[in-house]
């Protein structure tokens, strides 16, 4: 069990990430009480390949948060009288959650499900002679005592126990939720039950209780599984791949929620001061979002990357260990691209504000005297919300492409923290040898691959819902 006297670490990512929770769970209750911000999201509700994309959003979004509360263990001394000493390492509860994963670290390389490493050394036989040869794992199908016939048969086996624990959980959720949902709409649980599996409900309530059950049956299979065989397989130092994969779930969402937060104000700011005021306003404004657009995006990432390498290689005493000093950098990265992102969002709301200025409530608010801050916050802003929402949602998918592409170019985020950007970047070498390393740029792909067209299925129902031209009355 985790000691219950751990010191927690509190990364600046880690505060901002809670923040933003804060935010949606303010938003989500504001939105209950909004008649006009409550029917688009019921039509998106209605929405099948929505609800799937949301329940496999919400399970990353788990990952993340879990990923996200740090602590230091305490040291084991057995003087109570001196203080407590902590261990240097800063790990997670998702690190303590998957510790099997974390601590199965081999040699090198090895194969998913493998028993031996994928490339041969020189063994060591217990008669005091050597030979070439593939050595077993010291954690992958270490309980085998022969692995070539004992390995397929275990693998099936744990993979039935798994899908069986799957099953069974999934099972009783079900039952559950039906009866929380017949209990609101004042029905028996048989004839909800009826309705949900013959889908006359409003809610598509059948899709996501199928794509709830299939996510839980995968995590109780990746548990079974990953507890006795490297799933993944293992990277050059001997890491589990599939642990790699979980960690950078952190940083894919980090990347495409946080920066968000630097875009919004300098968008929403600017795009609304240059519509509705026009004149040197809108000059000075366009001038300078112009401007900016015309640098090269990748070129000035990069230089003001190196901008913050050179400032924290000089200060290395304002970061406690590489885990702040990743961070750090991460935090930038989200802030430049932020800065060099708000430019198009800005656009739209400058040409959304020059067509609401012209409406006939708002010249009235006027030649009533109504002060311009007061006309901005009660009447443009609110009419042009649904155009930011659906450029927040649209450009998370982008984002989280945009942290591969950078990482592996070199200007990402730090090579010390786990993202896909860098497991891709780390691939192109091994996908260069013979036999081929493959397994890290498929793991980097299926997650990436995932959360990017969850995030775009979700984010067309949002679109749908939010745009004035085309949803549904």
């Amino acid at each position: 069990m985790m000691p219950g006297n751990v010191k927690i670490e509190i990364f600046s990512t880690d505060a901002l990430i809670y923040l933003l929770v804060v935010v949606a769970v303010t938003f989500f209750f504001y939105a209950r009480r909004h008649e006009h911000l409550r029917a688009p999201w019921r039509q998106i509700s209605k929405r099948r390949l929505a609800m799937a994309s949301l329940v496999i959003l919400c399970v990353y979004v788990v990952i993340g948060l879990m990923d996200s509360i740090h602590y230091r263990l305490p040291v084991s001394d057995n003087d109570t009288a001196k203080p407590t000493q902590y261990s240097p390492e800063i790990i997670s509860l998702l690190d303590y959650v998957v510790a099997p994963l974390r601590e199965g670290v081999e040699k090198t390389y090895s194969a998913p499900f493998a028993t031996h490493l994928f490339a041969k050394e020189t063994i060591e036989l217990p008669d005091g002679t050597s030979r070439r040869g593939y050595p077993r794992l010291v954690y992958g199908g270490a309980h085998l005592d022969d692995p070539e016939t004992q390995r397929l048969p275990d693998i099936i086996k744990t993979s039935a126990l798994g899908i069986f624990q799957g099953v069974a959980v999934s099972t009783v959720l079900i039952v559950i939720l039906m009866v929380w949902i017949a209990k609101n709409n004042h029905q028996a649980v048989r004839s909800t039950a009826s309705d949900i599996f013959r889908g006359r409900t409003e809610v598509p309530w059948a899709v996501i209780l199928g794509a709830m059950s299939i996510v839980i049956i995968l995590i109780f299979l990746a548990i079974q599984l990953g507890s006795k065989y490297h799933i993944l397989g293992t990277d050059k130092v001997g890491q589990d791949v599939f642990y790699q994969s979980l960690k950078s779930i952190r940083t894919g969402l980090v990347i495409g929620t946080l920066t968000t937060l630097v875009m919004l104000p300098f968008a929403i700011l600017l795009g609304i001061m240059a519509g509705y005021f026009r004149g040197w306003v809108d000059d000075v404004i366009q001038y300078f979002y112009t401007t900016l657009s015309s640098i090269p995006g990748v070129l000035l990432i990069a230089a003001m990357i190196l901008m913050v390498d050179i400032i924290m290689a000089n200060h290395p005493d304002q970061f406690d260990g590489i885990g702040q000093q990743a961070d750090a950098r991460l935090l930038f990265l989200c802030i430049i691209l932020g800065i060099t992102s708000w430019t198009s969002l800005c656009r739209l709301l400058r040409g959304e504000s020059l067509k609401l200025r012209e409406v006939d409530y708002i010249q009235a608010a006027k030649a009533f005297g109504v002060r311009n801050i007061k006309i901005i916050t009660r009447h443009i802003l609110p009419n042009v919300m649904h155009i930011v929402l659906i450029t927040v949602v649209l450009d998370f998918s982008g984002l989280v492409l945009a942290e591969a592409v950078l990482s592996y170019v070199g200007v990402g985020v730090d090579p010390s923290m786990n993202s896909w950007g860098n497991m891709i970047n780390s691939a192109r070498l091994e996908m260069a040898r013979d036999p081929v390393v493959w397994w890290s740029l498929m793991a980097a792909f299926i997650f990436m691959f995932t959360l990017v067209l969850s995030a775009n299925l979700f984010s067309d129902a949002v679109r749908d819902a939010f745009d004035p031209r085309i949803r549904k009355l």
